[in-house]
């Protein structure tokens, strides 16, 4: 039976680290600042969004809305992002997508200032985690794999990992993060054949593929760490991730529940990036 990998211990130690740093910026006038751009009211959106806004409320990160019609335009919403980028009590900025296909959403993303970007929307972003040279910050829940290994005391160095899935949003993010911790990285995805053969040898397996319960138990061992990124319904609308959680649960090493995996910790890390970007203009000032 695996080790269950829950969520909620990592988000909180992650939140009662940056509990002091936020009291310390406090003292320092600045309150780190979050603004949030949605357009229209999705309700995967909202659902985020509240989550986000809970999590920013019991650390005392301060949160600006600004919540577009899904009708608005190219101009007003280029608009909305240039108030958020020349306003220096905004730290970060949370644009959510995709946007609507009447707007031109690389457009927008690209409107951003790289150094509020705090979830890697930006070309920049994206430059600096295949590079090494950040700009902005790794995405959110890319980031939040990361932190449930290391919290759970899993070394990544040497170790043999499998991504499936290879989305700029996580699969390819979180497999260069990997690779810059000396992981041996093989990326995978729907299209591959024979994919259980994929990480049939791997210590830590991604799954990031955005299909309900498409990972079996065929492959899997009872070394392995599975991190599972899926948030989806399956046929009796439960959500589910990219695992079949009943099959794998009873055969792997550990894995993340789904809900309350890596999910729970993203909005930590967003909160966590927020505070880092105020750091750095407390940096600036002195």
């Amino acid at each position: 039976m695996a080790t269950l990998l829950k969520g909620k211990e990592v988000a909180d130690c992650i939140s009662g680290q940056l509990l002091t740093k936020i009291s310390e910026l406090k003292n320092k006038g600045i309150n780190p600042t979050l603004a949030i751009i949605r357009v229209g009211e999705k309700q995967s959106d909202l659902s985020y969004e509240k989550g986000a806004v809970n999590r920013c409320a019991k650390l005392g990160i301060e949160v600006q809305h600004f919540n577009l019609a899904e009708t608005c335009t190219m101009t007003e919403l280029l608009a909305t992002i240039e108030t958020v980028n020349k306003d220096d009590k905004i730290h970060g900025c949370l644009m959510f997508r995709p946007l609507p296909k009447t707007l031109d959403e690389k457009a927008a993303c690209a409107a951003l200032a790289p150094e509020k970007d705090v979830d890697c929307i930006t070309e920049q972003s994206l430059a600096g985690i295949f590079t090494g040279n950040a700009v902005g910050y790794p995405p959110c829940t890319a980031q939040a794999c990361i932190e449930i290994l290391e919290h759970y005391g899993y070394e990544i160095k040497g170790k043999r990992v499998t991504v499936v899935g290879r989305s700029l949003v996580i699969g390819k993010p979180v497999a260069m993060m990997l690779l810059s911790k000396n992981a041996t990285l093989t990326i995978c995805h729907s299209h591959t054949k024979n994919i259980e053969e994929s990480w049939r040898d791997a210590d830590i397996i991604i799954l990031a593929v955005g299909k309900p319960k498409m990972v079996k138990a065929k492959g899997i061992n009872s070394k392995q760490v599975i991190i599972d990124v899926g948030i989806n319904v399956d046929e009796e609308g439960k959500l589910c991730g990219d695992a079949d959680f009943s099959a794998i649960e009873p055969i792997a090493g550990a894995i993340t529940p789904v809900p309350g995996g890596v999910g729970a910790v993203t909005t930590s890390v967003l909160a966590k990036h927020v505070v880092m970007a105020a750091e750095k203009i407390m940096e600036a000032r002195k």
